[in-house]
């Protein structure tokens, strides 16, 4: 495996990691041995280690002494704890952007949300890029709000809600009207600075998810 640069080493291997966990390539409550990942990756067991603690901050692995890494379970009650937090995140991110977003910031933030829009009309079977263009929406608002602790937490959680995703991915599917229907609304709710609506909104769209993979999990 080639690893570049500009992500360091660590970086690069949990990044490759995360997504052999989030697609089902290493199973919920599976062993990961250092040895054996450095060996196959030909790097040092300290890269090793230090990707599994960032793999842990992304609740995608667990760290228990003595007994090393595995893989998190998800099953549909951790799908909903795992969502209500992150709905909860996604409420103060826009109830700050209803708040803070200036003229100069509106081509960048409609952009993303007009991304996603289209990648659910023209390409709805590539769930991988339906994803990243909702993330998109996500990291266009972290940039025009500027809390850095917000933004590190909904990053760090990312991993996870992507996980529960790819797990539900047809269910999620099925889903895609509804996703659409959600960012067309989200944009002029925002734009209204109507921050009740954007709540309303959130949560609606939050529980909806949430049920489709506690459905696909249960």
């Amino acid at each position: 495996m080639d690893f570049q640069a500009p992500n360091t080493l660590a970086e690069q291997i949990a990044g490759y990691m995360a997504k052999r966990i989030m697609t089902g390539q290493i199973q919920p409550g599976q062993r990961i041995q250092e040895a054996n990942l450095a060996t196959e990756l030909k790097v040092s067991r300290a890269s090793v280690k230090e990707a599994l603690y960032t793999l842990e901050r992304w609740h995608l692995v667990e760290i228990t002494p003595r007994k090393g890494a595995s893989a998190t379970q998800i099953n549909a009650e951790y799908a909903a704890e795992l969502y209500d937090v992150y709905m909860h995140l996604l409420i103060m991110l826009a109830t700050r952007l209803c708040e803070r977003w200036q003229e100069d910031d509106k081509p960048a933030v409609m952009a993303a949300v007009q991304q996603v829009i289209t990648q659910i009309q023209n390409h709805g079977d590539d769930l991988t890029a339906v994803v990243e263009a909702s993330f998109g929406v996500m990291e266009a608002c972290c940039e025009v709000v500027g809390n850095p602790y917000l933004t590190e937490s909904l990053s760090n959680f990312k991993p996870a809600v992507s996980r529960a995703y790819y797990l539900s991915a047809q269910r999620y599917r099925q889903g895609l009207a509804h996703t659409r229907r959600f960012f067309s609304e989200l944009q002029p709710a925002v734009l209204a600075r109507d921050t009740v609506k954007v709540r309303e909104l959130i949560e609606m769209f939050a529980e909806h998810q949430k049920q489709l993979i506690q459905q696909a999990l249960a």
